[in-house]
């Protein structure tokens, strides 16, 4: 009995057995055809192939239209400018003033200890101004130069004033100056002497101001360059002037 109660016990006893259930495997081939992912990288490249282009003209046209329009005003400008020039100029026939030297006094022409050469210049200018409608303003920092060939003497102020329409105006300036080559220039100025005709330049940088009827206009600059042949050049003698002529140019 034993034995079979010890049987049917072995036959109800379950042992447990090893399952293995299979994964569910991935799927090895893409979502999207390899051939179509391909096809659509190469169309997003074309396509941003396409645009880079057309920013880039959009960009160059926004350029040119700017540059386009600088040129337009300052093309405007400069038609703007030319005919108010022009309507200046018929309403008011502008000249420019006439210059001449009257009188050249040498106060002191001589060698210092140090060999350099010392002058003091005294000039009279005469300036007309030929215009009806038109006065002139000289401004402060005028500049006036006396030069023998290419050697400065001496140089001084030319006086401030205002000149009105038609007239005329006689000006002192005093002029001075210091040469360190003094032997050198002094032997040639006393060699040049001896014929007689000493030539020099007398320079004018003027600044002027234009004054129309009630208005003062914008600055301009008188350029003016007189040649004079005088006689000699001693001190503390009127200088008989020989020839003279003056040339004026406007500088803006």
């Amino acid at each position: 009995m034993s034995n079979n109660n010890n049987n049917d016990n072995n036959q109800s006893k379950i042992y447990p057995t090893s399952i293995v259930v299979d994964k569910p495997t991935t799927p090895t081939m893409p979502l999207v055809p390899k051939t179509n992912l391909t096809m659509q990288q190469s169309q997003a490249s074309q396509a941003q192939a396409r645009a880079l282009p057309g920013l880039t003209k959009t960009r160059s046209g926004c350029c040119c239209r700017a540059i386009c329009c600088v040129l337009c005003l300052l093309l405007v400008l400069v038609v703007v400018v030319g005919v108010l020039t022009l309507v200046f100029y018929l309403v008011f026939h502008p000249k420019v003033p006439d210059y001449s030297i009257d009188r050249l006094r040498i106060t002191d022409f001589r060698l210092n200890v140090d060999l350099s050469l010392y002058a003091k210049f005294n000039v009279r200018v005469t300036a007309k101004n030929p215009n009806k409608k038109i006065g002139i303003y000289y401004e402060k920092g005028g500049k006036m130069s006396v030069w023998y060939e290419k050697t400065q003497l001496c140089r001084g102020a030319f006086p401030g004033f205002y000149q009105g329409p038609l007239n005329t105006t006689r000006v002192e300036v005093s002029l001075s100056g210091q040469n360190q080559y003094g032997t050198t220039l002094m032997a040639a100025l006393q060699q040049q002497q001896q014929t007689g005709n000493v030539p020099l330049d007398l320079k004018v940088d003027q600044p002027v101001a234009i004054r129309v009827r009630n208005m003062k206009l914008g600055k301009v600059r008188f350029l003016v360059h007189c040649k004079l042949t005088v006689d000699s050049l001693s001190s503390n003698n009127l200088i008989s002037i020989k020839a003279s002529s003056c040339k004026i140019s406007v500088k803006l």
